[in-house]
């Protein structure tokens, strides 16, 4: 029977193959849906967009992925299966949102906070999962409110919606009340997951980090807005070396007093 660190770590890859998966199905459908309004400026010389590659492939290529997909969460728990399954309409109508909703469906990208934690643990614990999963929600709030600025004149000539044309010059005020919901969401989740010291302050540093994104971006300069946009991957990496020390710190303290515990027994 395989040792339950190594489970818990091959879970982990697993849902990690998922997420990632679950991310490039739904950009995959999103460009097979709106290539032609991909042959704009900024992405003309995509590969669906300039025709390099055909709808036919892309949709292999999307098919193929969905495949992957199903035979990882089928190697989870029946509850995983069964949340991983409740995602595809999320899936499915992301694409078709941006021509009825100026609000991304941010619900999406965000399913793995729920799944990754019921692969291991057997279900949610929805007093760490929800916050968990708001948070991500108010963070793809900020970071693809950045990113839809590159191309809003070109949304605003094919009639496809988005965050920024919602926000328009108020774009940082919003971000900023996401910003503090999304920080209120991951304290929230690291007091109800007994988190420790090293969590919070990666909860601080990801707070200075998304104050000087919102307050330095230059939503008229399309560099910029992809610079900003870019460089939330440095912002979750901050958060995710802050879960895995904190929970390092937290394993040792239990070590600690268990010690102390037998060193006063015996």
């Amino acid at each position: 029977c395989m040792p339950m660190k190594n489970l818990y770590f091959f879970k982990s890859v697993v849902c990690r193959k998922n997420k990632v998966g679950m991310s490039v199905q739904g950009c995959g459908l999103l460009l097979l849906m709106f290539c032609q309004f991909n042959q704009v400026s900024r992405t003309a010389t995509r590969p669906i967009a300039s025709g390099e590659i055909t709808s036919f492939q892309a949709l292999v290529f999307v098919g193929g992925q969905l495949s992957l997909a199903l035979g990882v969460l089928l190697c989870l728990n029946y509850y995983s299966i069964a949340l991983g399954a409740a995602s595809l309409s999320l899936l499915v109508t992301y694409p078709l949102m941006k021509r009825i909703t100026y609000w991304p469906v941010c619900l999406t990208f965000n399913w793995g906070a729920l799944l990754g934690w019921s692969a291991v643990k057997g279900s949610c614990d929805w007093s760490v999962c929800l916050p968990l999963y708001v948070s991500g929600v108010m963070w793809t709030l900020i970071y693809d409110t950045i990113y839809a600025h590159q191309d809003k004149d070109d949304d605003l000539k094919v009639g496809v919606k988005s965050t920024a044309l919602r926000f328009q010059e108020n774009t940082k005020l919003w971000p900023s009340g996401f910003t503090g919901v999304m920080l209120s969401g991951l304290v929230l989740a690291g007091a109800n997951a007994d988190q420790t010291l090293p969590y919070y302050c990666a909860v601080c540093a990801v707070a200075i980090h998304l104050a000087h994104q919102i307050y330095a971006v230059d939503i008229n300069r399309p560099e910029y807005c992809w610079k900003k946009f870019a460089s939330n991957r440095n912002l979750g990496l901050l958060l995710f070396l802050g879960i895995v020390t904190g929970n390092l710190w937290k394993k040792r303290n239990d070590h600690q007093y268990e010690t102390q515990l037998n060193s006063i027994s015996n």
